[in-house]
């Protein structure tokens, strides 16, 4: 494996981990958002009403978008191992 392809395997690999937790960390962002605003309105400061929202909202995008991450995931690995195949 030459530099080029080290380099390109380690582009992919960050592009792909950016891919993949972005919808988690975008619903999180945004349910935490919406809760802190609620929050400072209603002046009700209960650690779980930050907590709950952000849990129900990262079980449904797992739900809905835990299929494409996977497929994505195991499709990286399978292209890391060929190239580790062609190493030996």
């Amino acid at each position: 494996m030459d530099q080029a392809t080290a380099l390109n395997l380690a582009r992919q690999g960050v592009q792909i981990a950016i891919m993949v937790s972005l919808p988690v960390m975008a619903v999180t962002l945004f349910l935490g958002l919406m809760v802190s605003v609620f929050q400072a309105i209603t002046q009700v400061q209960e650690a779980t009403l930050t907590f709950v929202p952000k849990l129900v909202g990262v079980a449904l995008v797992l739900a809905l978008m835990g299929n494409w991450m996977l497929t994505t995931l195991v499709s990286f690995t399978q292209l890391c191992f060929q190239h580790a195949g062609k190493l030996g």
